[in-house]
Order: C-alpha cells, then sequence, then structure tokens
C-alpha cells in the first residue's frame, strides 16, 4: 500500500531506493534484576561494552579525518568520544548497577534518562538539541551489550539504500562515505541537528523529524526521499515512480550544467558586476572554494579553530592558519570574522574563563561574539596579533561580530592598534593598512548605521542572526520554527535600508547569512542593491546562475515597488516573479 509522510527538509534533492532499517536499541531494552554474585559480571559486561565502543570511534575518527572528508564529521565523533569518557556514562552505570542489582542495559538507560532531563530544563534550544548526543553514544554502548552490529550491509550495485532510523548519530553518518547511500530519514531531528549538518556536508537528500517513519517502514520497502520538499513516500505507485525519476534525472542535469558556469563572470546582464564569494570554516575548505572559482573568502569563522579541543590555539597556530588561507587565495580578499563564540557554538577550552563556567540564562541574548573578546582582551588581542600577521601575505581583513553599541567598535578599533603597536615592539611583519568591518546582525545596528559607517570600513550583513532577534524566533526551536521568516517586511527593510545606506556612504556592504546562498532570493537582493554575496561554497555556482540571467536596473525598480507591500504572501508572489 502507497502512502507518504512529511518531515523537515533538512538537505535537498531525491533519492529513490530500498530501505534499509537501522534498530533503535534504547527501544529494546529490557529490565530484570541479577543475582548478587553476577554484579560484578554485569560490571565487567557493561565496561566490556563501553571499551568496545571506545575503539570504535577511534576507528571511526580515523575513517573521518581522510582528506575530502567533511571537516564536521571528525568534531562530532570527538564529542561522541568525550561523552563516553565523562563519569556521567562511564561510571554512574556501574554503581546503578551494584545499588541496584539491574542489569546494565537497564542502569544505563536510566542514566541516559537524568541526563537528558537536565538537558531538557535548559533555555536555550540549541543546548537542548545536544542531549541527542548524549542518546546517540548510549545507543552505541546499548547495541554493543546487545550484541548488535554496528556496520551497514551493502546492497546490490544497481540499487541505493534509503536509511530509515529513528535517530542517527553522526559517527554512523560516516559510514555512509563508503555506502551507496541515496538518502536517509529519521524520527527525530531538526535543521540545526548534527546529521542534518553532515548530510548537507555530503549532499545526501534527508528528512527528519519524521516522527513515526521508523515503525510503518519495513526492510527492502521502495522509498522515494524528497529532500527538497520534506517527504517521504512509501511504495509508491507506478506512475509518482516514474515523475520522481524524471526529477531526479532533471537535478542531476542541472548540476552538471552549473559545472559550465565555473569559469563565466559574475556579471548581471547590463554589465552590474556581482562579487561571489565563499563561507568557510577551516584552511582545508580552500579546496572547495577554488572548485568553484570563488572570488574570495567573505567570511572565515574563527571559532571552528578553539572548537573541539581541550586548549586553545595559541597566537602561531591561529597565525599558520590564516596565513594558509592568506597564501592560498593569492591576493583575493580573504575577510576573517574574530572569535564569534557563544549561544550555539561553545568551545571545551573556553570553559573556565569568564562567563563559560556557568549555563547563561539565554546565551543567544548573553556573553558571546565581541562581547566575549572584549571581556577576555588576551584572548583577542592574540587573534587580532595572528590575523595581522597573516595579513602581510594576503590580502586580509578583520570582522567583528554582534556589534550594536559604539562604544563596542571604538573598544575594538583601540584593541587592533593595541595589536599592531605589541607587533611593532617584537617586529613582527604585519600589515599596517588592514581594513576593518562590522557584522549588521542585530536590529539596533540596522537602525543606527551611521554610527558603524564613520568607523568602519565596510559592513556585512549576517541574516541568520539578524532575522532570530528581529523576529524574536530561536531557528534552532522547531516548535516555532515556521515562523523564522527572512522575507518579513520588516527583515526585507531592515537588508535593504542597510544597503541604502552603506551606497550612499560609499561603503561596501555584503551579506554573509543563508539569504545569500538561497537562489531563490539572489534577483530580490541584487534588486535591492547587494553587489557582494558571501555562502557556502557548493551554493556559489547556482547562485551565479541566477546573476547571469538577471538585469540590475529593471530589478530595482521592481524591487522598489515591491517593498511597499506589508502583507508578506504578497510580497512572496512578487519575489517569484523576478
Amino acid at each position: 500500500m502507497s502512502f507518504s509522510l512529511h518531515g523537515l527538509a533538512v538537505s535537498p534533492g531525491i533519492a529513490i531506493g530500498r530501505a534499509q532499517l537501522v534498530s533503535h536499541a534504547i527501544l529494546e531494552v529490557a529490565h530484570y534484576t541479577v543475582r548478587e554474585k553476577d554484579v560484578a559480571t554485569e560490571v565487567e559486561r557493561f565496561e566490556t561494552a563501553r571499551t568496545t565502543v571506545a575503539a570504535e570511534l577511534v576507528t571511526l575518527h580515523a575513517e573521518a579525518s581522510v582528506p575530502g572528508a567533511p571537516s564536521e564529521l571528525a568534531a562530532f565523533v570527538e564529542v561522541h568520544a568525550m561523552l563516553l569518557a565523562d563519569p556521567m556514562i562511564a561510571e554512574e552505570p556501574k554503581n546503578l548497577i551494584r545499588e541496584r542489582r539491574c542489569n546494565a542495559e537497564w542502569a544505563l538507560t536510566q542514566q541516559m534518562e537524568a541526563m537528558v532531563a537536565q538537558f531538557d530544563e535548559m533555555e536555550d534550544a540549541y543546548l537542548r538539541e545536544r542531549k541527542q548526543d548524549v542518546v546517540q553514544v548510549v545507543e552505541r554502548v546499548l547495541k554493543a551489550l546487545m550484541g548488535k552490529a554496528r556496520k551497514l550491509g551493502k546492497r546490490a550495485k544497481d540499487e541505493d539504500l534509503i536509511i530509515v532510523a529513528h535517530d542517527l548519530s553522526p559517527a554512523d553518518t560516516i559510514q555512509f562515505k563508503n555506502l551507496k547511500i541515496g538518502g536517509f530519514v529519521t524520527d527525530l531531528g531538526g535543521a540545526t541537528s548534527h546529521t542534518a549538518i553532515v548530510a548537507r556536508s555530503l549532499a545526501i537528500p534527508a528528512v527528519v523529524g519524521m516522527h513515526h517513519a521508523r515503525p510503518l517502514v519495513r526492510d527492502d520497502d521502495l522509498l522515494v526521499v524528497d529532500g527538497t520538499r520534506g517527504v517521504l513516500i512509501v511504495d509508491p505507485d507506478p506512475r509518482i515512480l516514474e515523475e520522481y525519476r524524471l526529477r531526479k534525472e532533471e537535478l542531476e542535469l542541472e548540476r552538471s550544467k552549473l559545472k559550465r558556469l565555473k569559469s563565466a563572470k559574475a556579471a548581471t546582464l547590463d554589465g552590474a558586476k556581482i562579487s561571489l564569494q565563499a563561507n568557510i570554516e577551516l584552511p582545508q575548505d580552500i579546496e572547495q572554494v577554488r572548485a568553484v572559482d570563488a572570488e574570495g573568502i567573505g567570511l572565515f569563522r574563527t571559532e571552528f579553530l578553539f572548537m573541539n579541543r581541550d586548549e586553545l590555539p595559541d597566537e602561531n597556530e591561529q597565525y599558520e592558519a590564516y596565513k594558509a588561507v592568506a597564501k592560498a587565495m593569492a591576493g583575493k580578499p580573504v575577510t576573517i570574522r574574530t572569535l564569534d563564540i557563544g549561544a550555539d557554538k561553545n568551545a571545551r577550552a573556553l570553559r573556565s574563563l569568564r562567563g563559560a563556567e556557568r549555563q547563561a540564562p539565554n546565551p543567544a541574548l548573553g556573553l558571546r561574539a565581541i562581547r566575549y573578546c572584549l571581556a577576555e582582551p588576551q584572548i583577542f588581542l592574540e587573534q587580532l596579533r595572528a590575523i595581522l600577521r597573516a595579513a602581510h601575505y594576503g590580502k586580509v581583513r578583520i570582522l567583528i561580530p554582534m556589534l550594536a553599541h559604539a562604544l563596542e567598535v571604538e573598544q575594538a578599533l583601540a584593541m587592533v592598534e593595541q595589536a599592531k603597536a605589541q607587533l611593532r615592539e617584537t617586529r613582527h611583519k604585519f600589515d599596517e593598512h588592514v581594513e576593518v568591518g562590522g557584522m549588521i546582525e542585530i536590529p539596533a545596528a540596522a537602525l543606527a548605521l551611521n554610527t558603524f559607517l564613520r568607523r568602519l570600513n565596510f559592513l556585512s550583513i549576517g541574516t541568520n542572526d539578524l532575522i532570530q532577534y528581529t523576529l524574536a524566533i530561536d531557528r534552532t526551536d522547531e516548535t516555532v520554527a515556521h515562523l523564522y521568516d527572512p522575507l518579513h517586511p520588516a527583515v526585507l527593510k531592515l537588508i535593504f535600508n542597510t544597503l541604502q545606506a552603506g551606497a550612499r556612504a560609499g561603503i561596501p556592504v555584503a551579506v554573509c547569512g543563508e539569504m545569500a546562498g538561497d537562489a531563490r532570493l539572489t534577483k530580490l537582493l541584487i534588486g535591492m542593491g547587494l553587489r557582494q554575496f558571501s555562502m557556502h561554497p557548493s551554493q556559489i555556482l547556482e547562485v551565479k546562475q541566477q546573476v547571469v540571467t538577471a538585469d540590475a536596473e529593471t530589478l530595482t525598480a521592481r524591487v522598489a515597488r515591491l517593498l511597499k507591500s506589508e502583507e508578506p504572501e504578497r510580497m512572496r508572489e512578487l519575489i517569484e516573479k523576478l
């Protein structure tokens, strides 16, 4: 019987293949009492299973660290290894076995539930979602206790696998590299879950948050996964199946055609030059940037150098990373954003420092980004020195995140000058004339632009946070995610006014948030006056396709009329006609 289920689309594309169910060991845990004389044996059984999983994670980390693997994978495995070694998982279940004389599986599950309850009490939605890391680690140990295989089986060469699971850990998804995976669906997960991020980095169509897919789908069912619309079709009838096969072929053909645009100039039909730059997290991302011939790095998120490690990167380590990117770009601009830690991004190495030893009531509104850097001047100065030194090897710019007050700008600029003075004293080579810009991602900044235009060399609009703060919507919270709307009239007016103010002042303004990489919005942004986009490298060619078919002058007039509308639905209709 054919039927369809709907979930959250997190990785676009279409996959057609046979279902392979992944067991959910937590749902299969039995509860029984062990004899007093068997308690020690049960404790040993638990420890053996935990040691087995630790060895598995070591192997997975090695698999995730090979050249070409997405950088996120190794980081995810490191998080799971850290949780596995935590006393809350490594020791407390053994205490429960001894105290209650229960079996190891039940003790581990009870401990997991206690830990999950602590996460549920956290106000920040992103941190609440991290409880899934705990669940996934426990799942691996339970599978070892219950003798379940870790590896997924291979299927016939002419068939794709569609993985169907209650949930999948990032460690599990590493196996996707070596198997012919068409796509995956899970009952749990959100747009910011680790598995969603991995799916996008591996270009695997995925739908998460299905709720009841795992119990309704059987092994070898024929499935269609529409990762663009968030639909799973089980046992599709011949007409639907043929329709999706044609759509899949069309998508693959379109992706192939896009490669022809690599060497094409990014300019509109009427000659307006558009700069398409890339967002990166780590130096190794440069290969993806080169593959699409991006015009520069519009956003280097340096906080990823600080994450998933126990010690801070020192000045020289940072300098070498920034220098490598500057040299690799061979004179093309490289915009390095200073440490944007806090909110949904945390670093173990910073835990003992100011504000990191406690759980902030609302991390998104707390000590993060420039606020954190100004509160920890030594960390900030060390990073600034590293960036300034790297600027000797390329066209490097400094970008300050989350500015809201004139005082923050003045303090940040003063710190840059202090870092320069320190480098002069130590006789290090650096660029005396590095440009300094600011992120416009707080409504207060967008509404008080003159403060920033007078003091900074360039601006970059971070649409992700600008939308979140403007609409008071936590986009990682699936209960309100549907209200996260980049086309809300208030959001568009803030972006438009920022672009226009920059143009009048002769200050360049870029967009580096998700809106920049959404090809459906490219012509809208060109019509609003945007001339510099920065996005994930994989999105550049699709956006370039929109650029070369656009007429900037015509779009400017049409968008001006569009922005007068106060009705979101009417605005969407007009945007689709662009």
